[in-house]
């Protein structure tokens, strides 16, 4: 029998093929005809397929936790960043870039004035000073975005504003201020003429050709997250168009026959679907674009049909919440392990230890299969499940190289303490006089239980205690995700 077993696929199709498989079993190994004894048989076989299909079809593994490191390792496994697209560089903020920009000119592209003052020659003005100044005949006028049409040769200036192309013969820029031009003192002065009140070196106030970007540099890499900054910098190169990943399409489900909508009225038993909401707002806010399933009902059809429904729309991750505890009902687990390859897990994390992973398949054969992080129901433990594995996978679908979070080292301000696990708890970081400190208590609110949603609005940053630190006393320093 193990052996006919052995060749099956890892998981099954439908509900189907496992009776198929059990119907076969009792034909081909069981030919007898005594009522009792195929009694027997039939309950023994239907309790090992039983055991084989959750550990095998579904991988549960309800009685060990695997670590953070693990789980998060073999999501990101599977993820591969999806492809590119060029798109204006006015629609290119907090876009990913997908290849390397190399600049084709220099910036400036011509040595320039760094101050409205006067174009010299600066040995005329080596030895000048307020004592002994230097008089110098003023040949033209050069604004900013005007072509020099004179040379400067010695003992002439050309008055020019800042950013204005030096003129041919000039070496240097004499500022304003330290001219009679700003503080008139000689009345004998033609009207073409200035004094120099300041001695001045070869470059001085000028910005040479390529100061600030050189012809083939290699200004940004690709996976870097454009800042205003360097679409300011695009555009001194004159890059209009960029090549970007596109943005990840995630799909966001969830499930349960209590869950109402927003504008729903409410019965009792029923809550509102918070996780969607926030985990859409929490796709968009790491680089994501949601694609809204709403509530998928506890039966194998909805669930089903919800679930062949986002495949449908070309997403690139699949995200439900609820449904994936030990204790959940099972149709949720069987549901996702008849679209694909699914993983339970018990992770050593708090809140939100369950959680599921696995393979979903399109129903057109071109289409690669699609990853499906299933989150826990409480809306904490959802948000922190979000925050350590759906946040890193849409990071690396969307190009990003580098999926660490922005964090801190800050001081307790109380003892905490663990349970064994790696434990997310909400906090509120203040800076002091002496450094960054963080409390895990809030003030008239419950802060650290898994379904007290506000606590997340209270803080601004989770503490992060280390699973094999069981208590850690006031004044020690830890690490702490910002939020915010």
């Amino acid at each position: 029998m193990w052996t006919i077993l052995s060749k099956q696929p890892c998981y099954f199709n439908n509900e189907g093929c496992f009776r198929q498989i059990y119907a076969g079993l009792m034909k081909t190994l069981i030919p007898v005809r005594l009522k009792l004894w195929r009694k027997i048989l039939r309950f023994n076989l239907f309790t090992i397929l039983t055991s084989w299909y959750n550990t095998r079809a579904m991988r549960v593994h309800p009685n060990s936790l695997i670590s953070v490191e693990e789980a998060l390792g073999l999501i990101l496994e599977k993820i591969t960043p999806v492809e590119a697209e060029v798109v204006p560089l006015s629609q290119s903020f907090n876009r990913v870039l997908a290849q390397a920009v190399i600049a084709q000119v220099n910036v400036p592209p011509f040595a320039n004035s760094a101050m409205d003052g006067y174009a010299v020659v600066a040995a005329d003005c080596a030895r000048a000073s307020r004592e002994n100044p230097v008089r110098l005949t003023v040949i033209d006028n050069v604004p900013a975005g005007a072509t020099p049409t004179k040379k400067v040769v010695p003992h002439t200036a050309i008055r020019i504003m800042t950013g204005a192309p030096l003129p041919e013969g000039a070496d240097a820029v004499v500022r304003f201020e330290e001219t009679s031009e700003y503080s008139p003192q000689a009345s004998s002065l033609a009207g073409n003429e200035v004094l120099i009140y300041q001695a001045a070196a070869s470059g001085d106030n000028v910005r040479p050709a390529g100061e600030d970007i050189r012809a083939g540099q290699t200004l940004l890499e690709p996976g870097r997250r454009l800042r205003p900054q360097d679409i300011g910098v695009l555009a001194a190169i004159g890059q209009a168009e960029v090549r970007v990943h596109r943005r990840p399409r995630v799909a966001v489900l969830a499930t349960g026959d209590e869950l109402v909508d927003v504008a729903e009225p409410i019965k009792p038993g029923q809550i509102r679907n918070s996780n969607g909401y926030t985990q859409a707002a929490m796709v968009e806010k790491y680089g994501g674009e949601p694609v809204r399933l709403g509530i998928a009902r506890d039966t194998v059809e909805d669930l089903t049909a919800k679930i062949r429904a986002g495949l449908a729309q070309n997403v690139d991750l699949f995200l439900t919440s609820a449904g994936v505890s030990v204790g959940d009902f099972d149709m949720v687990k069987k549901v996702l392990a008849a679209e694909g390859e699914m993983q339970f897990w018990q992770v050593a994390i708090k809140p939100g230890k369950p959680l599921a992973f696995g393979l979903l398949r399109r129903q057109s054969e071109a289409g690669q299969d699609v990853p499906l992080i299933g989150l826990p129901g409480n809306p904490v433990a959802a948000m922190v499940a979000f925050e350590v594995f759906a946040r890193p996978a849409i990071l690396k679908l969307g190009g990003h190289r580098s999926y660490a979070k922005t964090s801190v080292r800050a001081c307790l301000d109380e003892a905490i303490e663990n349970s064994g696990r790696r434990h997310y708890m909400r906090g509120l970081v203040h800076l002091e006089p002496d450094g960054y400190h963080v409390t895990t208590r809030g003030s008239g609110v419950q802060v650290q239980g898994s379904g007290i949603l506000t606590s997340m609005v209270w803080a601004n940053g989770l503490v992060v205690a280390p699973e094999h630190i069981t208590q850690l006393p006031a004044g020690a320093t830890v690490e702490v995700w910002i939020l915010d």
